[in-house]
């Protein structure tokens, strides 16, 4: 079988994005391939150094070129692609070095939103955040890891929201972006959905008080749990 042949076991990308729109705002087909593209090299099926070829990932996930294009580019800025002019991309690892930095300003800017969020959230807005805490707490009842991990977007960017700092916002989105693919991975740990449904918990509980510092506190902590959850992944691969 061809590197680039598609697994029969993998949901058609098609179907795939109808299942991520059901818990958000849809997803772009460049988003969608993006996280096709880091699942499959943060799983291993892309080994470090292989040629990403444009015409042969279009084929594989049966898209345009175009799409394939920027979703290359956004992985290079995560570090799981290396970009090369006038030649076709690697797959690349980041030193873990590298990507325990991303995690520590990843957990200051999250324990910033939160901080902010716990004293500038309106009353509409508290609402919103524990009824996404309320859909994420049946997800893990139900072992979705599909659905929580889609989920577990909205209550971070529900969160960044309600900071009410847009600059805040911008950037804590930017860096999510970067480790996107390392944060999905460490739902594959066993036992992470329920411990990270706890880890909420105490941030939600914070920020329903209005206790700004023992929101950040308590997300700072959730995000450094997340990098330590991905080592654990990465070390079965």
């Amino acid at each position: 079988m061809s590197l680039f042949t598609p697994s029969p076991t993998r949901p058609a990308p098609a179907a795939r994005a109808r299942k991520r729109r059901t818990a958000g705002r849809p997803v772009t087909r460049t988003e969608e391939l993006r996280l096709q593209i880091a699942d499959d090299i943060v799983r291993g099926r892309l080994a470090p150094g292989t040629a990403l070829e444009e015409v042969d990932i279009a084929k594989r996930y049966g898209v345009s070129r175009t799409p394939v294009r920027e979703a290359l580019r956004d992985l290079a800025g995560s570090g799981l692609v290396e970009a090369r002019p006038h030649r076709s991309a690697l797959v690349a690892q980041p030193s873990l070095d590298r990507l325990r930095g991303m995690f520590d300003v990843m957990a200051e800017l999250e324990a910033l939103c939160a901080g902010l969020s716990a004293v500038n959230m309106t009353a509409a807005e508290r609402s919103g955040l524990s009824s996404v805490h309320a859909e994420l707490a049946d997800l893990t009842r139900r072992g979705d890891e599909g659905g929580y991990t889609v989920l577990n977007e909205r209550f971070h960017t529900t969160l960044y929201a309600g900071s009410h700092n847009d600059y805040l916002t911008e950037l804590t989105l930017a860096t999510r972006a970067r480790l996107q693919p390392f944060r999905r991975a460490q739902f594959r740990t066993l036992g992470r959905l329920a411990r990270s449904y706890e880890e909420h918990d105490r941030v939600v509980t914070a920020v329903m008080r209005g206790d700004k510092a023992e929101a950040a506190a308590a997300m700072r902590a959730h995000i450094l749990t997340v990098e330590d959850a991905y080592e654990r992944y990465a070390e079965t691969l």
